[in-house]
């Protein structure tokens, strides 16, 4: 990219690994001319239907509240709050360990400059219909076969995008280290055929 360009990402606050990528894509925007631009999917709506694990099935059941809450605030405020908003949270619940819970919200709501009161949408499902809306913005170019962090960049030609799930990654790289990773996963996710590169996860979110 030789003019600064806009990256869209997708997270769910609930998400550790999404944070992690979220991290390193701020890393990204002071060494490379991009500027992140943040959007809300939902693994709650992802795995609605599915055959999961009765400790999973709870952590989906709370993961409403978060992604609405997100919603409400952009649709009140406009979509650029997310970038405040998800790192309230984000710090909040990976960090510093909160329950999914009014404290949560509204603390962070506080935080992010917006209406505490928006804290009472994590209860409510008048807007998720705007909530699936994002998400399958966001995860019809990749497939349902994969979560968050989903990225979507510009292609090489003027009305192309580069779409793809991750990268997973721990812990986020900084500096010009964060740079290079960009330019590596770009290369790799922009070479059509270009499906997948995987290995074992030996470590665990590590939040540096």
């Amino acid at each position: 990219m030789s003019e600064r360009a806009t990256v869209d990402m997708w997270f769910d606050p609930l998400c550790p690994w999404a944070w992690i990528t979220s991290r390193w894509l701020l890393e990204v925007e002071k060494v490379r001319p991009l500027d992140i631009r943040f959007n809300v999917m939902s693994l709650s709506v992802l795995n609605e239907g599915r055959d999961l694990p009765e400790q999973y099935r709870d952590l989906m059941d709370k993961g409403w509240g978060p992604v609405r809450v997100c919603i409400a605030a952009a649709e009140t405020a406009g979509p650029e709050v997310l970038r405040d908003l998800y790192t309230a949270l984000g710090t909040r619940i990976h960090l510093q360990k909160y329950e999914l819970d009014e404290k949560l919200f509204t603390e962070a709501l506080t935080e992010a400059g917006l209406d505490p009161a928006l804290a009472a949408a994590a209860t409510s499902d008048s807007r998720d219909e705007a909530l699936r809306a994002s998400h399958n913005a966001g995860m019809k170019p990749v497939g349902t076969d994969v979560g968050t962090p989903v990225i979507h960049a510009p292609g090489p030609d003027p009305d192309s995008t580069i779409a793809f799930f991750g990268p997973v990654v721990t812990p986020a790289p900084k500096g010009e280290a964060a740079g290079k990773l960009w330019d590596g996963v770009l290369l790799v996710a922009g070479t059509p055929g270009f499906y997948e590169i995987k290995r074992s996860r030996e470590l665990g979110p590590i939040f540096d």
